[in-house]
């Protein structure tokens, strides 16, 4: 049978269950557009930006309800979209990108938008194929899917030459969608019973999750529970166990912990790690040392050993693993460790949050008044989306995520402008959830356009922009070394004026008296329909423990003199001026 490429390519995506495609027609993939916009079960989103796109279709796959799809131009639509096909890669989150590529037929040279693709994209893709042969289109759509969601998913790049989506040609058999099989379980029976063994042998075990983890929540609470250990997550490994869960101590790991977690791992014998590469993030710069009994569970063996060498590694995917080690742990809870735990927990959360209430915000807004607002109104299932800045960490050590697939952030690429996007990706993606962002000014201003793409999509959500002026994150790293900032301070810029220039609604947060009432708005507006920005005049005077752990770990990997000159410039500047 005779078909385009063009229509055999929406037959394929419609087959994997794509429900949104997120780009910008254009020359190469017009033909594309004009299928899916006859397709009865996808819709073409029109972006302001690729990146802004990729980072919608990001947003898409961390929900678990289908696999983000970008359909863009070759050339500037790859190049503008690479940053969002980045931070999947880095990330571990699957993304189909489909791109036009230039004629093949008219044996002309210097082809408009003609370029490797390929060579730009090889290294933040898994995977990429050329299109040759209308036969090929289905079956190579099929193996991208089942390659960017099998081992550790990541994004994965077909481009489809612009005459074959205009010509018919020979379809083939037009295969239907054969799902690869579930992934299950590589480490050996024996890896499992000498995890087991370490973690029952330890007196103070714990554990440490990332996003690898996030289908397995169940599994972990068993096994935390039993072993009445500690739990900490990374960045993105928020939403892998319930900040609600009295065994939950907080983000990260050494310097850069919150106390609960600097407490309670203080003396830990033995660590579970599950899906973590133990990557800069979440060890604060590498800040922290792992005990000898290191047991880690991820199912790309790669990362084993990379950083810190484990005892025992288990491969296979976190839930199946777990479950395996769950049964050879044995029946007896520690009920007696873990309630001790669990108090030395809450008291340490509750002294940490009180020192938050207490500091002097000058007038502006309190981060632990905001947040205890936003977790008092916000459904348990409610899905945060932070951007990259200070306001990422303050997320992370004082709004407790309370299920899976709740709390979505750049990591390991750690591209700013996240935000605004994946919030709309979110929301396309889970219409009966509520789903709010948290965003710098700085990441605001770099894709604060594509909240007209929240209006036309009618999409009803909440972005709160932190603004204090600049890139706080950066200025507080200058302030120790440097005592000055260079390139961080924000030109003014009217949020008022560019809600209204999106058609978004706008609210204004002055300072604490008006939390409640200003967050309460905010999500009735969102509840009803209506995408809305809220300016928040936050306080960003105390510093997370995050920054200043990070900060002392990198100093004090300088000699004693580099220090000593380090700190002594500081001084000096602060006394002169």
């Amino acid at each position: 049978m005779q078909q385009t490429a063009a229509r055999l390519a929406r037959e394929a995506l419609e087959q994997l269950g794509v429900r949104h495609t997120f780009g910008i027609p254009g020359v190469h993939n017009t033909e594309l557009y004009d299928e899916l916009g006859a397709s009865e079960s996808i819709t073409p989103v029109l972006v302001a930006h690729e990146g802004g796109g990729a980072f919608m279709a990001d947003a898409i796959s961390r929900t678990g309800a289908a696999i983000g799809t970008l359909v863009i131009v070759p050339a500037a639509g790859v190049t503008h979209a690479a940053s969002g096909i980045g931070e999947a890669f880095l990330d571990g989150i699957p993304m189909l990108v489909i791109a036009g590529g230039v004629r093949r037929d008219l044996g002309r040279a210097y082809q408009l938008h003609d370029m490797d693709q390929h060579a730009l994209l090889a290294p933040v893709t898994k995977a990429r194929w050329r299109i040759e042969r209308h036969a090929d289109v289905i079956p190579v759509i099929h193996e991208a899917f089942r390659v960017a969601t099998t081992g550790e998913p990541g994004p994965v790049f077909v481009e489809i030459p612009v005459d074959l989506q205009l010509m018919p040609g020979d379809a083939g058999e037009r295969p239907d969608f054969t799902p690869a099989p579930q992934a299950g379980l590589a480490a050996g029976a024996a890896d499992i019973a000498r995890a087991a063994a370490l973690l029952r042998a330890a007196q103070h075990p714990a554990i440490f999750c990332g996003w690898g983890a996030v289908d397995a929540t169940a599994e972990l609470i068993a096994i935390a529970e039993l072993l009445g250990a500690p739990v900490s997550t990374t960045l993105q490994g928020l939403s892998a166990f319930p900040g609600s869960h009295r065994l939950h101590a907080g983000f990260a790991l050494g310097r850069a912990a919150v106390p609960a977690v600097d407490n309670a791992f203080g003396d830990c014998d033995a660590l579970l790690a599950v899906g973590t590469r133990f990557a800069e993030i979440p060890t604060g710069s590498y800040g922290w040392e792992p005990p000898a009994n290191l047991v880690h569970v991820d199912i790309n063996p790669a990362v084993f050993s990379a950083n810190y060498p484990a005892a025992v590694a288990l491969e296979g995917d976190s839930r199946a693993v777990l479950a395996k080690l769950r049964d050879a742990l044995g029946p007896a809870p520690e009920s007696a460790r873990a309630a001790a735990v669990a108090a030395a927990i809450a008291k340490d959360k509750a002294a940490y949050r009180a020192e938050w209430l207490a500091h002097d915000s000058k007038g502006r807004v309190n981060p632990q008044r905001f947040f205890d607002a936003l977790r008092a109104r916000l459904p348990d299932d409610g899905i945060v989306v932070a951007d990259d800045g200070n306001h990422t960490f303050l997320v992370a050590e004082l709004m407790p995520i309370h299920a899976p697939r709740a709390f979505f952030s750049p990591s390991d690429f750690n591209s700013m402008g996240y935000c605004i996007p994946a919030v709309i990706g979110a929301k396309l993606a889970r219409p009966d959830r509520a789903v709010v962002g948290i965003v710098g000014d700085g990441a605001a201003r770099m894709t604060g356009l594509e909240m007209a793409t929240a209006v036309a999509q009618k999409t009803g959500v909440a972005w709160f922009v932190f603004n204090d002026g600049e890139l706080a994150q950066i200025a507080q790293a200058q302030a120790t070394p440097y005592n000055r900032k260079t390139c961080t301070v924000l030109p003014e810029l009217d949020f008022e004026a560019l809600a209204r220039a999106n058609r978004v609604g706008f609210l204004l947060l002055r300072d604490d008296s008006e939390v409640d009432a200003v967050v309460a708005d905010a999500l009735a507006m969102a509840g009803r329909g209506e995408p809305v920005l809220v300016d928040v005049r936050i306080d960003y005077s105390k510093r997370t423990r995050f920054t200043e752990g990070v900060i002392k770990t990198n100093l004090k990997r300088f000699g004693l003199a580099d220090q000593a000159r380090l700190v002594g410039r500081a001084l000096w500047r602060r006394l002169t001026g």
